[in-house]
């Protein structure tokens, strides 16, 4: 077995030391807050904003628009999943061509990434209104696709300035998305509670954010239309990116760029995938993040129970029935690999490859 990654400190201990930066951002959570889009971009001082979405969400991205009048420089529809190279220049050449100060990204981690993707370059201010519960609107994170690999970043620009949760908006978000969308947002938070970074501020969020979107994800699952479940998870949401934006991550993220980036795998699901068996790699170095995610969602262990709420909630549990190719898991190790980075646990290359074949196997953890 070969170790890449230094040895870690106490991951899982009571941390009394540490440095906490807040990130700035107006947070405006209500039913109906997207009614109040062209207040928040004339308090921006932007007169031209360009309305972001995905191809499915036009009709909701053309009623904001219509909704800033003279304030709009229009829609672009292009937003796609991992932000290819090609749609981010299309995206930033018709920012400028329309003369676009702002720009509003209407939907999920697609669009709000491609919005990341725009103010990257042009520095252009965000508002981002959330339709999903990826939770990437509350970070500076940033990540492109280029020859089919995910590059990703941290950039202080491209951090959306003002966020509008409105939960009224997710009652359209379909059950199946709804739960990979939050098991997704899930991982962010229980990476942060064993994040070489990590903070008592954010350890508290983490959990938190956890327990709400468990919450309410198992009450979509019964009742879809039910508003305060969604108004859960979508608070969930925000707490659990607020970890993302403010925490580094460690191997679950690395694993899904990857697998997300070089073979096209849908983001979300692949997220609920790798979770449960990336919590059991990282286990016995982080035994108190793992009580903790544990207590949050009502189990006895971490991995197994973030299994077994996949499959509660009817969500995929195996790469093979997302697409991944058997063949192509070596690969994946390979990049995996390729630029160590922190974990609580050293990266070992027999161990990774056995956490790569459970979850395409879609075996339940143990641990």
């Amino acid at each position: 077995m070969s170790d890449t990654t230094p040895s870690p400190r106490s991951a899982g201990s009571m941390q009394r030391e540490f440095i906490y930066v807040a990130q700035q951002s107006r947070v405006i959570f209500s039913p109906g807050s997207v009614q109040r889009l062209a207040q928040e971009v004339q308090a921006l001082g932007a007169r031209r904003a360009l309305v972001l979405c995905t191809p499915h969400q036009t009709e909701m991205a053309e009623a904001a628009s219509a909704s800033l009048g003279g304030a709009s420089a229009g829609v672009f529809s292009g937003a796609e999943m991992h932000v290819p190279i090609e749609s981010a220049r299309r995206a930033r050449a018709h920012a400028a061509s329309v003369g676009a100060d702002c720009a509003v990204a209407i939907g999920g981690g697609s669009t709000v990434g491609l919005g990341k993707a725009i103010a990257l370059e042009s520095g252009l201010p965000i508002i981002a209104v959330p339709t999903t519960y990826a939770g990437s609107e509350m970070t500076p994170v940033f990540g492109i696709t280029e020859a089919g690999v995910k590059k990703t970043g941290r950039d202080p620009r491209v951090l959306p300035r003002t966020v509008l949760y409105d939960p009224e908006l997710s009652l359209h978000l379909p059950v199946p998305m709804s739960i990979v969308s939050g098991m997704n947002a899930i991982a962010h938070a229980a990476e942060g509670l064993y994040a070489q970074d990590g903070n008592p501020v954010m350890s508290l969020m983490a959990e938190e954010g956890i327990r709400a979107m468990s919450r309410g994800l198992r009450r979509i699952h019964d009742v879809p239309e039910d508003i305060e479940a969604r108004s859960d998870c979508l608070y969930g949401a925000w707490l659990c990116g607020t970890v993302l934006g403010h925490v580094g991550m460690a191997l679950h993220h690395k694993l899904c760029h990857t697998l997300g980036g070089s073979f096209g795998l849908p983001h979300a699901e692949t997220h609920t995938v790798v979770l449960p068996h990336a919590l059991a790699y990282n286990a016995p170095a982080a035994p108190q993040a793992m009580a903790r995610i544990a207590a949050a969602i009502g189990a006895s262990s971490a991995a197994g129970g973030m299994f077994d709420l996949a499959r509660e909630l009817g969500a995929p549990t195996a790469l093979r029935d997302i697409g991944m190719p058997k063949e192509g898991l070596s690969r994946a190790l390979e990049l995996a690999l390729s630029h160590p980075y922190w974990n609580p646990r050293p990266l070992q290359t027999d161990a990774l490859a056995g956490l790569l074949d459970d979850a395409w196997n879609g075996v339940r953890p143990e641990k």
